[in-house]
């Protein structure tokens, strides 16, 4: 048998392309005959090698599958008779397989077993044909190697499809949970009707409570890795306010540090799903505090560890009030007075007016308590007796602390 010699095909220059393009073209036209002979026994093997294949092919994965075959077996015969073509369809519609097989739930293992078990087949068809006709086993060899050269191929374009579907699907899953977990945060919160049917879409089972975990990026945000976090967690990185929602705390709080490399976290209070805007706006409230120096900047910080500190600083007027109210006895002190005096205050309130431990709480000798308790005696008189009094005292003393503002201010 001779070769012709052949332009370049437009299928590419892969290498089973090569291959092809380098056999006797007179194969190819004792091929043609047996091209549907050749598919149908690609689908039988496949079918009988691999079980998710196992069963009548119907509908459009039925029909894609048996015209892959087809096209495949044409196309590697076109490939060695030279046969050239304006427009070249099989990859795309190899990808689409790979795409199909994903959008119907099938394996990948599987799809790629098909692959494997249809170039067994066809290896064997055009070796006994080879043989019944004596091709020379140069031939053969070189025929044996195209083909699965060409499977490989087609395989790849499979898996190309199947990834990218599996991408897509994903994305559209993470597109409806981030929509979700917006309604969840919504304010007014949004209908349970809504939130139900969306949370059918996400595929995300609603929980009896929810805690939300305010997320801040301590660097540049596209250099900060995202969080690991677990399938039913819903996670917004891109939003204005990052946080996620979990539905299992005690899971994905223990160790959330090792896991938000990067990040501060705020932890919200645990709440019912209804009230999930409540739990991000406290955490949020957490991560203020943090930022502005009022609490310990931690990798996490737990709202229920500062709610106190939360409702001393909740309304910034009343607090004033407050302390116009409570505190007007050190406004004509000197500031450095004001200072001294207002931390024994807090210190004689918080201790039950035990002189030892203000003295060791202040670092101060016991006459010294003593002394600035009496100052203290002459200038608030009988509101010390009072109960009520005392606490408001003590609430205005401890918010100044916190905001590391003057008493008499």
């Amino acid at each position: 048998m001779t070769r012709t010699i052949t332009v370049p095909h437009p299928r590419g220059t892969g290498r089973a392309q090569q291959l092809w393009c380098s056999l006797p073209t007179e194969l190819a036209r004792r091929f043609r005959p047996h091209a549907d002979p050749l598919a149908r026994r690609i689908l039988e093997e496949i079918q009988r090698a691999v079980p998710e294949y196992a069963k009548p092919l119907e509908g459009e994965f039925g029909k894609m599958i048996v015209l892959a075959i087809e096209q495949a077996v044409v196309s590697c015969i076109d490939s060695i008779d030279g046969v050239e073509s304006t427009e070249d369809p099989w990859p795309q519609l190899f990808v689409e397989v790979g795409k199909r097989v994903h959008h119907d739930g099938g394996s990948l293992n599987s799809l790629q077993a098909a692959y494997r078990a249809g170039g067994r087949a066809a290896w064997r068809y055009v070796a006994e044909l080879g043989q019944a006709h004596r091709f020379p086993s140069a031939v053969l060899c070189v025929g044996a190697e195209a083909i699965f050269a060409y499977v490989e191929e087609i395989s790849s374009h499979s898996v190309e499809g199947y990834t990218l579907a599996q991408a897509m699907a994903t994305g559209t899953l993470e597109r409806r949970r981030r929509r979700l977990l917006e309604l969840l945060l919504a304010s007014p919160p949004s209908s349970p009707a809504t939130i139900a049917t969306m949370a059918k879409a996400a595929q995300w089972t609603l929980p009896e409570w929810v805690t939300v975990v305010a997320l801040d990026p301590r660097t540049d945000q596209h250099q900060t890795p995202a969080p690991q976090v677990a399938d039913d967690v819903l996670l917004d990185l891109e939003g204005t306010e990052p946080c996620l929602l979990t539905p299992n705390p005690d899971r994905d709080l223990r160790g959330l540090e090792s896991r938000l490399p990067g990040w501060r976290a705020a932890v919200g209070p645990r709440v019912r799903p209804a009230d999930a805007a409540t739990s991000a706006r406290w955490a949020r409230r957490t991560l203020d505090l943090v930022r502005a120096g009022l609490v310990g900047d931690r990798a996490v910080t737990h709202t229920a560890d500062h709610l106190a500190t939360h409702w001393l600083l909740l309304d910034r007027f009343l607090l004033d009030e407050l302390s116009a109210k409570t505190l007007a006895p050190f406004a004509g002190l000197t500031v450095k007075q004001q200072v001294r005096l207002a931390e024994t205050l807090l210190s004689w309130l918080e201790h039950n007016g035990n002189t030892p431990d203000i003295a060791q709480a202040l670092g101060i000798h016991p006459q010294t308590v003593r002394y600035r308790v009496s100052q203290l005696s002459g200038l608030f008189g009988d509101r010390l007796a009072d109960p009520a009094q005392r606490l408001e005292i003590q609430m205005a003393l401890r918010a100044h602390q916190i905001l590391g503002t003057q008493p008499g201010s």
